[in-house]
């Protein structure tokens, strides 16, 4: 998987090491195997918990499948310090043409368009893959910095489903 590049922003593919040292919460690993440093918080029980839906067995078993298009979101700007600010994830390889995509950004960097150009960047790079027709993203109602993301990257709504704890998901789709 190859590295892509934003105005800003560095999406380096996330690594089975990578996610090792993350959600064992070996944190100067991790920022070893970044060359970033990581946020303050990072990592934590709820970032793996967001992150990574399948096992760290799972992912070490299929990596190709588990973390297809993954990547961690680095800023680097002339004069500062390479950091993390946080990832986008896709639920897996898709089997059925359609990728889903999910986006964090750690708290200190969030409200700096962050998520809207990774996301804008991650879905591009899915909708070139071959096997893929569509990329879906799922958030609450009441999530309004995740729908203002959906928006800008320029997804519609195309249904709902429900959270198995939290309730109705709204999904939302962009086509090739």
């Amino acid at each position: 998987m190859t590295l892509l590049r934003t105005a800003r922003l560095d999406l380096v593919p996330m690594t089975v090491a990578m996610v090792e040292a993350v959600m064992l919460g070996r944190r100067d690993d991790a920022e070893r195997l970044v060359a970033a440093r990581m946020p303050a918080r990072w990592p934590n029980h709820e970032l793996v918990e967001r992150a990574f839906t399948a096992s760290l067995e799972a992912i070490r078993a299929r990596p190709e499948i588990r973390l297809w298009g993954d990547r961690v979101l680095i800023a680097r700007g002339p004069d500062a310090e390479a950091r993390v600010v946080g990832s986008v994830v896709f639920h897996g390889r898709p089997d059925d043409g359609i990728a889903e995509i999910a986006y964090g950004v750690e708290e200190a960097s969030q409200s700096q368009g962050y998520a809207t150009e990774a996301v804008l960047a991650s879905v591009a790079w899915a909708l070139e893959q071959q096997d893929v027709r569509a990329v879906q993203a799922a958030t609450f109602a009441w999530h309004r910095p995740s729908l203002r993301v959906i928006e800008k990257v320029g997804m519609t709504r195309v249904g709902t489903r429900e959270h198995e704890t939290l309730g109705e998901l709204l999904v939302f789709e962009r086509r090739r």
